[in-house]
């Protein structure tokens, strides 16, 4: 059981509040909470009997049996307050018999509640109803008698019991084997965070039958129970991605980086006294790898990669986007842990601090407001190409761990990408012919392309590529030389523009690009 929400619901149930309610899908779970509680008089003061409804069972009574002529919720209503001794009624999904819009409004129903809660106040016996719904609507006429009670998600002892318990039950049977240590125990566990006891059950489940061998490779699994929370959100869209860190070349100090905090949110690194990494924003020259390393990342640290698309969350409607906003900050929290990743984030909140009746500020205050009071392991990697879009409140110390500056790549940078990119197109047998990615070759197309963006180099190879297939025969060193030669470089037609990037982040960010491979030579590396 959730300590804080046992201890809330304690403190509810000793002060006598007539009316709780229970936002949640888990009632089953919460139904088993409640019962366990208030049966616990060291933690109620007086155990109570635990009563239940629901529109198909009817009212039904501690012993099991249903109450006759209590199954319309008015009657069952009506019928509680008649129970003269201690305790809990529980009433599941009574939200559309008094719900506006698509149901008409029961007002009997509403006043019946109100009924109940006059009752419950003025009654001898320690009386309360609990109403438990995965949907919040409270009307207006109860909102000063129904008090909201968070029940959260199952935590990581409720989780870990729950996989420990599977793995007993299935080794026993012998057709599971067990190939985790205690750390990658602790990653599935941490992979299940925000899914419900049935969702987590479900993806534990899936990851035992795959193969009959449960190893960290069945940690995907349990990703793609939790995408279709995501998708369910309709803001944030869950990227499945293979691309691992040794793909994005050069950059290594922000590989480094971000190497060294795989991990940080499992529990070990809170014992050790470490807090959660925030996030880290990654500024700099188009086509330098800022989004590709966003993919390796979430790949490396084996977490759900969700996309936020920030333009998905203004709407026409009046109040819509500031809910939009709500719920995508929602979302990833019930993912967590995982990887947020906010492309292009200077666009998304161009003009944040107002000009659109306000819509554009709120959202935006919601969004700086949550990244520095969160506590759920949620890393934010936002990437920006045009700092004079960056909102100042963006930048301020606490918002993000760091600030990287990603420039042209300089010679060793050059020769990696190259690599990453020849190697990849002549896996192909037909592509290959007798080209070989020899040390001359990479070294000879790094010379040839000073303040070329990692995105040109890949370009230049793909060109190469379309020579040597119109001709129906393998790729060649000149297909490649004729392609880099074609190419105009955004360090030419953009100098200005990248000069100021520099001049910008000299002072402001941390370079992405270890001190020896500054390359200062054919307009390439960083000038700072």
């Amino acid at each position: 059981m959730s300590r804080s929400f046992g201890e809330t619901l304690a403190q509810l149930l000793k002060a006598r509040f007539p009316i709780l309610y229970l936002e949640t899908y888990e009632e089953q779970r919460a139904l088993h909470q409640i019962a366990a509680l208030a049966g616990d008089g060291a933690l109620v003061r007086v155990p109570r009997a635990v009563w239940s409804w629901s529109v198909t069972g009817g009212l039904i009574q501690p012993d099991g049996k249903a109450r006759a002529g209590a199954e319309r919720a008015t009657d069952a209503l009506q019928a509680i307050q008649r129970v003269d001794e201690p305790a809990v009624f529980v009433f599941r999904d009574l939200h559309p018999l008094h719900q506006d819009g698509q149901y008409p409004q029961n007002m009997e129903l509403v006043r019946r509640l109100r009924d109940v809660a006059q009752a419950f106040r003025a009654g001898r016996s320690p009386r309360c109803l609990v109403l438990v719904s995965p949907v919040l609507h409270i009307p207006a006429e109860l909102s000063k008698d129904v008090t909201i009670v968070d029940f959260p998600l199952p935590g990581q002892a409720e989780l870990r019991s729950l996989l420990e318990a599977m793995i007993r039950s299935n080794l026993g049977s012998g057709r599971l084997r067990i190939a985790l240590d205690e750390e990658q125990r602790e990653r599935f566990v941490a992979a299940a965070l925000g899914l419900t006891m049935q969702e987590a059950e479900n993806a534990y489940a899936r990851a035992m039958v795959n193969d009959a061998v449960l190893d960290l490779a069945d940690l995907e699994i349990v990703h793609d129970e939790k995408r279709q929370t995501v998708r369910k959100s309709g803001v944030l869209e869950f990227v499945s991605t293979d691309i691992v860190l040794d793909d994005v070349g050069g950059l290594q100090k922000l590989k480094s980086w971000l190497v060294k905090r795989n991990g940080s949110w499992l529990a070990e690194a809170a014992e050790y006294g470490l807090p959660a990494p925030r996030g880290v924003l990654i500024t700099g020259v188009p086509g330098c790898g800022k989004s590709l390393t966003a993919k390796a990342m979430a790949t490396a640290w084996g977490l759900p990669l969700l996309r936020f698309d920030i333009g998905r969350v203004f709407s026409g409607l009046v109040g819509s986007s500031e809910h939009n906003m709500r719920t995508a900050l929602r979302t990833a929290e019930a993912v967590a842990p995982c990887v947020l990743w906010v492309d292009e984030i200077e666009k998304g909140f161009a003009g944040g601090a107002g000009g659109d009746s306000g819509t554009g500020a709120r959202v935006f205050g919601t969004f700086l407001t949550w990244m520095q009071e969160k506590n759920a392991p949620v890393f934010v990697i936002a990437t920006a190409n045009d700092f004079e879009g960056l909102p100042p409140e963006l930048l301020r110390k606490g918002r993000f761990d760091e600030t990287f500056f990603v420039d042209l790549p300089s010679r060793s940078e050059r020769v990696a990408v190259w690599r990453v990119h020849l190697g990849r197109a002549l896996s192909h047998r037909r592509a290959a012919g007798e080209l070989a990615v020899t040390d001359e070759l990479l070294t000879e197309l790094a010379g040839l392309t000073g303040g070329y963006s990692g995105a040109e180099i890949e370009q230049a190879v793909t060109a190469a590529l379309f020579d040597a297939f119109s001709e129906r025969r393998p790729l060649g060193r000149d297909d490649l030389v004729r392609a880099v030669m074609s190419i105009v470089p955004l360090s030419v037609t953009q100098a200005e523009r990248i000069e100021a990037l520099r001049g910008w982040a000299s002072n402001r960010a941390v370079s992405a690009t270890a001190n020896d491979d500054w390359d200062l030579s054919n307009n390439s590396g960083s000038s700072w």
